[in-house]
C-alpha cells in the first residue's frame, strides 16, 4: 500500500491526497517516517511505493497520475498533457510565489513575515493570480486546462481554496468563484480541499 509521510494540513500533503482518492488509489498517511531523510530539503509531502521512494508534491502528483490514473487526469498526448502540466507548473512558480507571504503573515501569523509592505505587495499580486485565473476559467467555463477536471486542478484548486480562506479584501472573481463550486461537487475536494483548513 501506498505511504504519504507529512502533516495532512500541509497543502502539498493535501494534493497527494486529493490525487489519491481521485484514482482510487489505497493508501496510509503519517506524519513522520524514517523515508523523510531521502528528501534533502527535509521537506514533505514524500512517499513511499513499495521500494520506490519520491518527494516534490507536483512530481509525486505526475508519478501517481501516470501509474495509477487515467489519461483524463494527465493526458498521454503531447499537447493535451502540456497544457496541464503548463498550469501545473504555473502553480507552482507564479501562484504560489504570490500568496506567500500574504498566507504567512495574516494565517499563519509568523511574525518574520510582519512587514506591511511586503504584505500588501503580496496581496496585490495574490490577486493579480486570481485574475488571471479568471480570465482562464472565464475562456473555458469548466476547468483550467479545458473541458474535464485534471491534475492541474488539484493544486489550483487548493491555492483558490487558501486564496478564500485568508482573511483579506476579495474582489469578485465570477468564474473563480463558479470553478470552485465546480470542484466542491467533487468529494475528495471536500475532504482534502474545502475542509476548513487553508
Amino acid at each position: 500500500m501506498l505511504r504519504i509521510i507529512g502533516k495532512a494540513s500541509s497543502i502539498n500533503v493535501r494534493k497527494v491526497l486529493w490525487t489519491c482518492e481521485e484514482v482510487g488509489l489505497p493508501y496510509e498517511r503519517h506524519d513522520r517516517g524514517p523515508e523523510l531523510a531521502q528528501n534533502p530539503n527535509g521537506l514533505v509531502p514524500v512517499i513511499v511505493d513499495g521500494d520506490f521512494v519520491l518527494w516534490e508534491s507536483n512530481t509525486i502528483l505526475r508519478y501517481l497520475a501516470g501509474r495509477y490514473g487515467s489519461a483524463s487526469l494527465l493526458p498521454h498526448e503531447p499537447r493535451a498533457r502540456a497544457e496541464v502540466e503548463k498550469w501545473i507548473d504555473w502553480q507552482a512558480t507564479e501562484f504560489n510565489s504570490a500568496w506567500r507571504y500574504a498566507f504567512m503573515a495574516l494565517v499563519r501569523k509568523n511574525p518574520v513575515f510582519d512587514d506591511p509592505r511586503q504584505i500588501a505587495t503580496s496581496t496585490r499580486e495574490w490577486t493579480r493570480m486570481l485574475a488571471i485565473l479568471d480570465e482562464r476559467l472565464a475562456v473555458t467555463a469548466a476547468f483550467v486546462a479545458g473541458d474535464g477536471f485534471t491534475l492541474a486542478d488539484i493544486p489550483i484548486g487548493l491555492s483558490v481554496n487558501r486564496w478564500l480562506m485568508t482573511p483579506l479584501q476579495h474582489p469578485v472573481f465570477p468564474a473563480v468563484n463558479a470553478y470552485y463550486e465546480r470542484l466542491s461537487a467533487r468529494p475528495a475536494f471536500l475532504k482534502h480541499g474545502r475542509n476548513g483548513i487553508a
